[in-house]
């Protein structure tokens, strides 16, 4: 006869092995989600526009924040975190890509949202590069499962442009 032991370690491999299979299933169901996530945003004010002491320029924005991300939500999220960016080349770097917002968003009903917010974090350039800049706004969002991978995705919403002369 097998030991006590035996057994509870056989009991608890078919019980583990049992539990991979039942989340891989449930990471493979999240596959035949396709979402369709919709997004805006609305710079309603430029606040000022000024070059720092020591030669950085700085943007000050109020926005009207927009988005419908409920379609995200499956039964397989715990939470979709969500950032919005103001995104512009420069000779230096074909991408730089600054956060202006952010949000964890925990449930379907927090998905459909609006906010009317001043930039969450600092619009600094490192230079002078920012006078007449045309720039587009992203809003990135991570799904984050309960298992499997994370999904990450974005909605580009382009042609704004600050002005020429600092305020």
């Amino acid at each position: 006869m097998h030991s006590f032991g035996y057994r509870l370690n056989a009991l608890f491999t078919f019980a583990l092995t049992i539990l991979a299979l039942i989340c891989a299933i449930a990471s493979f169901t999240d596959t035949f989600n396709h979402p369709n996530p919709l997004a805006q945003v609305k710079v309603l004010n430029i606040n000022w526009f000024q070059k720092q002491p020591h030669g950085n320029d700085e943007v000050s924005l109020t926005l009207n924040i927009s988005a419908d991300l409920q379609s995200l939500f499956t039964w397989n999220t715990k939470q979709v975190f969500v950032f919005l960016a103001a995104e512009y080349e420069t000779k230096k770097n074909a991408l730089n890509q600054i956060s202006l917002w952010d949000g964890i968003i925990q449930s379907k009903e927090q998905a459909k949202f609006w906010t009317h917010t001043s930039n969450k974090y600092r619009f600094i350039d490192q230079g002078s590069n920012l006078r007449g800049k045309e720039f587009n706004l992203t809003m990135h969002w991570h799904v984050m499962p309960k298992t499997g991978r994370m999904l990450a995705d974005k909605i580009v919403m382009p042609g704004y442009r600050l002005p020429e002369e600092y305020r």
